[in-house]
């Protein structure tokens, strides 16, 4: 199995930025960061944190206008051009999962304004819910599956078009039904893994979904830490391409939950994993760097350019709020 490299490097650390459950957008070299909490079950705020890749002098917070999303956790965020869109997560004093009747908010990154985008199509629509993931084909279609609605766990698989303003329920992906998984989407396929089912995290195959064909294939893997990454939860899955080469990469996330459940941490990882696409092969990546983030779940991630991640914030092992940001460059 060979081995990729990849550099950490701290951008900035910030109060403001502690936060777990959050999501993460890149667009144009800009890092935008919204919701979460800072004490459990206790959404933070409903402003939109901005960082610059370029320049961290140049953090700043887009208060909201009177037309913005309410504030919430386990939300999930995917950009297209200069727009960022988000559906449903947890809030109000119950926290229980936001019903907008199927609308989604945008975010767009030039003006600083939100807009809800309600369907037109209406009636059918993903149901309400939190610990969902979320991503798009860079195009027309936002992707949004799984999570965890007013009770249990979802399998199910919808896609929006942007086009059309019209949802549409696909193929669901292979059981279990789980909540704090990842997508991503990469050379025409969408790659979903890991997640946790109530019982279990999961781990072992990385399932694959052919838009073309409505069809789910798996590739299954040993996840022993050597000829894959060991089964977790709440961790990240993110398109890069290096050297020409198609990777996912799977980074960090807990591997092991509190009985506390959302009230407190379980075991954290702070690995980095990477899948070629073509070959279908598992390569852990030797990060490097003057200093690297502690092992963390529940937090924000998203891809900068090609081949750099970004890291912000999330649950440590120690049940602390993190306020970091971080790029990861393969070389």
């Amino acid at each position: 199995m060979a081995e990729l490299s990849a550099k950490w490097n701290k951008i900035l650390d910030a109060e403001i930025l502690q936060r777990s459950s959050q999501t993460l957008s890149v667009v144009d070299g800009q890092v935008y960061v919204f919701g979460g909490e800072l004490r459990p079950r206790e959404p933070r705020d409903n402003a939109v944190h901005v960082v610059s890749l370029a320049n961290e002098a140049a953090f700043r917070a887009v208060e909201p206008a009177s037309q913005a999303p309410s504030p919430r956790v386990g939300t999930a965020t995917a950009a297209i051009g200069e727009n960022i869109y988000l559906f449903s997560g947890r809030g109000g004093v119950a926290m229980a999962p936001i019903d907008e009747e199927g609308a989604l908010w945008k975010f767009n990154t030039k003006s600083g304004s939100w807009t809800c985008v309600s369907p037109s199509n209406s009636g059918i629509s993903p149901i309400p819910r939190s610990y969902h993931c979320i991503c798009s084909d860079g195009q027309d279609t936002l992707y949004i599956h799984a999570g965890c609605p007013e009770s249990g766990r979802l399998s199910d698989l919808w896609s929006f078009s942007l086009a059309s303003q019209q949802w549409k329920e696909l193929s669901p992906a292979p059981g279990p039904a789980r909540g704090g998984t990842s997508i991503a989407f990469a050379e025409g396929k969408l790659y979903r893994m890991n997640g946790f089912d109530g019982k279990h995290e999961q781990g072992g195959s990385v399932d694959i979904y052919s838009p073309e064909s409505d069809t789910w294939d798996s590739h299954s893997y040993s996840p022993d830490n050597k000829a894959g990454p060991a089964p977790r939860s709440v961790s990240a899955l993110l398109p890069i391409n290096v050297h020409g080469k198609s990777y996912i990469v799977t980074l960090f996330g807990e591997s092991d939950p509190s009985n506390l459940g959302h009230q407190g941490a379980g075991k954290m990882l702070g690995d980095v994993w990477a899948f070629e696409t073509a070959g279908r092969t598992w390569h852990h990546v030797d990060t490097q760097g003057d200093e690297a983030p502690d092992a963390r779940g529940w937090f924000g991630a998203g891809v900068a350019g090609k081949a750099t991640i970004v890291v912000q914030g999330g649950l440590g092992e120690a049940n602390n709020r993190l306020g970091d940001v971080w790029s990861l460059s393969f070389a």
